[in-house]
């Protein structure tokens, strides 16, 4: 027999982390959108061709090509550099609805993000731990992505003089 017995705790699902990151906020935030959409992929390196269409009301999908493909979520808010929100599904294939945000902050040395997804919805117990690892490992590649970027810039700029 099935458990119907399900409480508030077992419908909701909140993630939090803090990602410092040593790069100016409009880097970083490039860097996020890049992380989140094209630069997106599978821990053995095949792209997940993720798209966002960076406007309040855009889509955040995976193209498969040839019309085929996952919606994720609608951009709720972006505010270049400071945040970017989405809501949606995600990459759930279950009852389950999503509100993602990255706020960004200037600290010294860089940028403070602070992450948040809060969900409600079915959400098997082994499928909890795996969705921390997965924005653990996308968040790093925004940091690793924002810090490159800089290096990068500030070796161009070095090679112009």
């Amino acid at each position: 027999m099935i458990s119907t017995d399900q409480t508030l705790e077992n419908l909701t699902l909140t993630i939090n982390q803090e990602i410092h990151v040593q790069a100016p906020m409009d880097v970083t935030f490039a860097a996020l959108l890049e992380q989140l959409g094209p630069g997106n992929e599978t821990p053995d390196g095949k792209s997940l061709n993720l798209k966002i269409e960076a406007w309040p009301g855009g889509r955040w999908y995976r193209d498969m090509g040839d019309g085929n493909g996952h919606f994720w979520a609608n951009v709720k808010a972006i505010m270049r550099p400071k945040l970017l929100e989405f809501t949606g599904p995600l990459f759930a294939s279950f009852p389950f609805v999503s509100n993602v945000q990255y706020r960004l902050s200037e600290v010294d040395g860089g940028t403070l993000i602070t992450f948040r997804h809060s969900a409600l919805g079915f959400v098997p117990e082994e499928h909890k731990a795996e969705m921390d690892k997965g924005w653990t490992s996308m968040n790093e590649g925004v940091r690793r992505r924002a810090e490159a970027g800089l290096q990068q810039s500030d070796t161009r700029s070095t090679n112009r003089k």
